[in-house]
């Protein structure tokens, strides 16, 4: 089979298993003690079912284990085992929520088994730093998934156009390996969204969040662009994943300046609802938030093929664009209330 009907089998096969498991997790859910209850931080009014993350991680190794002789299913053995590592203690935290100390613990060691199997950051000039590069872009984008998941049918959006990015990257240089693993991110996100768009029936919880946090961390690391330089090829994932960065940064900075944990204090202070606060409804943010993602992921399409000083040019000029929204968003706008 050619590369690319793997890659539809994989989406197809992936997308069939997560719009299929979802209904039933529906009605599990209460009996798992899978229930998001309603609070003041929170915009929906109901309990609501957080089980999805399930049915994405189900379909993603399901599409992955039935075309495993497409490749050699072995490289991918310690992205898997991170990953699952990542969607159980979601799993677990949904139930009974976890210390965040014991939830940093294990996305360390998750991103620890990554660096020991050599999946892992070769750009510095030393192997402490790459290590430490790694550790923290694992980390890093796993709790920005985490943290965007904060209205309907966003995070699994978001993932989905980063994926659909990453898939066009690795089908473009022949990797065939990451082009799965992103396709069956894909497929397994937009059929996890056919219940989640608003007014969502579901939530993915962290077993979710987490599990599509590590992965798009893991195809970031993987990807390799043969055409462009080391010195250019970093900011392509950086750029296919600027809105979670850019929205995680927002809140940092938000809750640093009230004097606030920024991992463990809740609120409704992130970019979604901030453009509520400016006269969006949610459906509205959520979609003004696709649009930036697809456009990120657009620029990091053109910086595969520019040379250094384009690379350059057009990550100055996005930068600038983040510190000018990042100030727009967080020094303009009334003060945000813990827990509110």
């Amino acid at each position: 089979m050619s590369g690319v009907t793997i890659y539809v089998l994989i989406f197809a096969s992936s997308l069939a298993v997560a719009a299929g498991v979802v209904p039933l997790l529906r009605r599990l859910a209460p009996r798992l003690g899978l229930m998001d209850q309603p609070s003041a931080r929170k915009v929906h009014t109901t309990p609501m079912p957080r089980a999805g993350g399930v049915a994405i991680f189900a379909a993603f190794i399901v599409a992955l284990i039935l075309f495993e002789n497409a490749f050699n299913l072995a490289q991918v053995v310690s992205i898997l085992l991170g990953a699952t590592l990542m969607s159980f203690m979601g799993l677990w935290d949904d139930r009974r929520a976890l210390p965040a100390w014991v939830k940093l613990i294990g996305q360390v060691i998750a991103a620890g088994i990554l660096v020991v199997s050599g999946v892992q950051i070769s750009i510095l000039p030393w192997f402490a730093l790459n290590v430490l590069a790694t550790l923290v872009w694992v980390v890093g984008i796993t709790n920005a998934m985490n943290l965007l998941d904060n209205m309907d049918g966003l995070s699994a959006g978001i993932t989905a156009i980063a994926a659909g990015f990453f898939l066009l990257l690795a089908a473009g240089s022949g990797q065939y390996l990451v082009g799965g693993l992103a396709a069956a991110l894909l497929g397994a996100c937009i059929g996890f969204l056919f219940y989640n768009l608003n007014p969502a029936r579901i939530f993915m919880g962290d077993s979710g969040s987490l599990f599509i946090g590590f992965i798009l961390a893991a195809v970031g690391i993987k990807l390799r662009f043969p055409s462009a330089s080391v010195a250019v090829s970093w900011m392509i994932p950086v750029l296919v994943l600027g809105l979670p960065i850019f929205d995680t940064t927002l809140v940092f900075i938000s809750r640093l300046r009230r004097g606030l944990n920024p991992l463990t204090t809740p609120g409704k202070d992130h970019t979604s609802h901030r453009l509520v606060d400016r006269g969006m409804t949610a459906r509205e943010a959520v979609l003004t938030l696709y649009l930036a993602g697809g456009l990120l992921g657009g620029v990091a399409l053109f910086v595969v093929q520019a040379t250094r000083l384009e690379a350059y040019a057009l990550g100055g000029a996005v930068a600038l664009i983040a510190g000018y929204l990042l100030w727009r968003l967080e020094f303009r706008r009334r003060p945000v209330r813990s827990g509110a």
